[in-house]
């Protein structure tokens, strides 16, 4: 279904993903101009409010539930990463990119050190 326009009218022109990957194909290098976003970053400015959950993966480990049933404080569940391999970062469970822990004040943060191409993010798209 079209979203409505400020009119009120349906807009004919939404983009599915594949419209969507096409597109930034076509434009693979478009940057913003002096005067804010120019071309695709224009067209599609409407997206850039659009909220995205990102989260950092450490490692990840396979437990039996008897063991899930026994953990308390203090327990220690081994990951499948050695220490000093990079955290993935997934946004909306898509692999973005790679990085390392940093620390900002008092909060966590992640360096990237390697970003997905942004052709093989747009292909995982659809």
């Amino acid at each position: 279904m079209a979203a409505p326009d400020t009119l009120g009218q349906q807009r004919s022109n939404t983009l599915n993903p594949e419209e969507t990957a096409e597109l930034l194909k076509e434009n693979p290098q478009q940057t913003a101009s002096a005067n804010g976003h120019d071309g695709l970053a224009r067209d599609m400015e409407f997206l850039f409010d659009v909220p995205l959950q990102v989260s950092v993966e450490v490692g990840r480990a396979r437990i039996l539930l008897k063991d899930l049933l026994q953990m308390s404080e203090g327990y220690v569940v081994e990951l499948d990463k050695l220490a000093g391999e990079p955290l993935d970062l997934y946004v909306n469970s898509r692999l973005i990119a790679r990085g390392e822990a940093v620390k900002v004040g008092d909060k966590f943060g992640i360096k990237l050190t390697e970003v997905i191409s942004q052709s093989d993010r747009v292909e995982k798209l659809g």
